[in-house]
């Protein structure tokens, strides 16, 4: 059994093995997104770093043993504004957006978390938590709206390790003339005629950011469960809301605390007015397939700061390019896994389990398949596979098969000649006539023809740059 450890921002350690409240319901809440517009790159991250978490925590404790939550915020002031500009109705937005947004994550590998709540469909017990805070001293109503009392939680800023000023200046709080303390937070709001509302104790009005993900995560995972995670732009002050106001509801809340840091864009902070900003749609338009966007991003610890690159573009295609070669030569497809399965040969690679496990190495996984790509067989690749399909980088096999049948359309004076040039390098190589060895290798290279060598054996593939117009002279 693969061993976790995760670094946990509420401890600052990943010292200390994870171990489940419960093994048969191992429960994670990731903060999901705001639907008013398309997913930009840096909204990636998360999903995939948590989807190879997920990932993880079913092959340990299996599939039906995990529970995944991610929320949607359907009912925020930007998704108001939107509706204003477009004159569109905020369901019509909220719907399209959250199509968008599973459209584009699942084009970058990401399985759907088992449950995805709607702000808008927790109402009542986001009411329900309110009221409660209120009755216990730790919340109070003026103006119409409800604000938490941060003065009444006396280890308010423990997870981001804030002092007052901080978050003060942090959160850019509201002065507002209802509230007791600058700190305090909005639980409640009024609204409007022509905003979104609800009728409560206090009026019509709509929630807070903050106690939708706590009235959520209460009423799927319970008043305790095991991990939760977000961006860390969210530590605070979202986070740390969550935190104040389940305690202070009587919920134990999370264990364990996991965020990712941000992304740039060739070493620049994302943003429009630096023209670096675009959207996942915007590459996968472009042409980018998401198991390279996926693999990019893999390619950087979580807890580093993300830097998408065009190099770092081109390097995850040529090795995803690669390593579908690898599986095509061996016939891997739908039914080959299938055939490994019933076989019990379609196992993973303890040690690669082993890297992940330790804070979700990802980069030290990736170099972990690069060795296990030199596979001989199609059972010894099975390995390869089982770890392409954990980390999500393959999730349909027939694509891959569809993929090999593409490059089966050579003419067929080709293959011949390829296979007659590797046996004269061959031959080259055993005599030490290294001159005439070099020439051979560029020769190939000059076509786009890609060679492996192992164990002496040479083969095969057509590389992204192909050209036989290289070898016509040859035939």
């Amino acid at each position: 059994m693969t061993d976790i450890y995760l670094y946990n921002t509420k401890t600052r350690t990943k010292g200390q093995q994870f171990t489940p409240i419960d093994d048969k319901n191992v429960r994670m809440y990731v903060c999901g997104p705001t639907v008013y517009d398309r997913a930009h790159l840096g909204n990636a991250r998360p999903v995939i770093v948590f989807d190879v978490l997920n990932r993880l925590l079913r092959h340990v404790y299996g599939d039906k043993h995990v529970t995944y939550v991610r929320n949607f915020t359907d009912v925020d002031d930007k998704i108001n504004a939107r509706a204003a500009e477009s004159g569109r109705s905020i369901g019509e937005i909220t719907d399209e957006t959250i199509q968008w947004f599973l459209d584009d994550m699942g084009a970058v590998g990401a399985i759907e978390p088992d449950h995805m709540p709607r702000a808008t469909a927790y109402i009542a017990p986001m009411v329900a938590m309110i009221e409660d805070l209120i009755a216990k001293g730790h919340a109070y109503a003026a103006e119409g709206h409800v604000l938490f009392s941060v003065s009444s939680y006396a280890e308010y800023g423990a997870l981001s390790g804030r002092s007052v000023d901080d978050m003060i200046a942090g959160a850019r709080v509201e002065v507002a003339p209802y509230k007791r303390d600058p700190m305090d937070f909005v639980l409640w709001k009024p609204s409007d005629a022509d905003t979104p509302g609800w009728d409560s104790p206090w009026g019509r009005g709509r929630p807070g950011w903050h106690i939708e993900c706590s009235a959520m995560a209460h009423d799927l995972l319970g008043a305790q469960f095991d991990i939760h995670g977000g961006g860390n732009d969210l530590t605070f002050p979202h986070h740390e809301n969550e935190i104040a106001q389940s305690k202070c509801a009587g919920h134990d809340f999370a264990n364990v605390w996991l965020h990712n840091e941000m992304l740039q864009v060739e070493g620049k902070k994302m943003s429009k007015s630096l023209g670096n900003f675009f959207t996942v749609h915007d590459l996968l338009d472009q042409g980018v397939s998401g198991e390279v966007i996926r693999l990019v991003m893999l390619s950087t610890h979580y807890r580093k700061p993300m830097d998408w690159t065009e190099t770092k573009r081109s390097e995850a295609e040529k090795t995803l390019s690669d390593w579908m070669s690898v599986l095509q030569k061996h016939g891997y497809s739908a039914k080959t896994v299938e055939m490994l399965k019933a076989a019990g040969d379609w196992t993973a690679d303890a040690e690669l389990m082993g890297v992940l496990g330790n804070d979700l190495n990802t980069p030290g996984a990736l170099a972990r398949l690069h060795v296990l790509s030199k596979g001989r067989t199609a059972e010894a690749l099975a390995p390869f596979a089982h770890g392409l399909e954990t980390l999500g980088l393959v999730s349909d096999w027939s694509a891959v098969e569809a993929s090999a049948s593409d490059g089966d359309d050579l003419e067929d004076w080709i293959a011949p000649v390829i296979d007659c040039l590797l046996v004269e390098r061959s031959t080259a190589r055993a005599d030490k006539n290294w001159g005439e060895a070099d020439r051979l290798r560029d020769l190939l290279n000059a076509a786009g023809v890609q060679v492996t060598d192992i164990a002496g054996e040479a083969s095969w593939v057509q590389g992204p740059d192909f050209d036989p117009s290289v070898l016509e002279a040859l035939k």
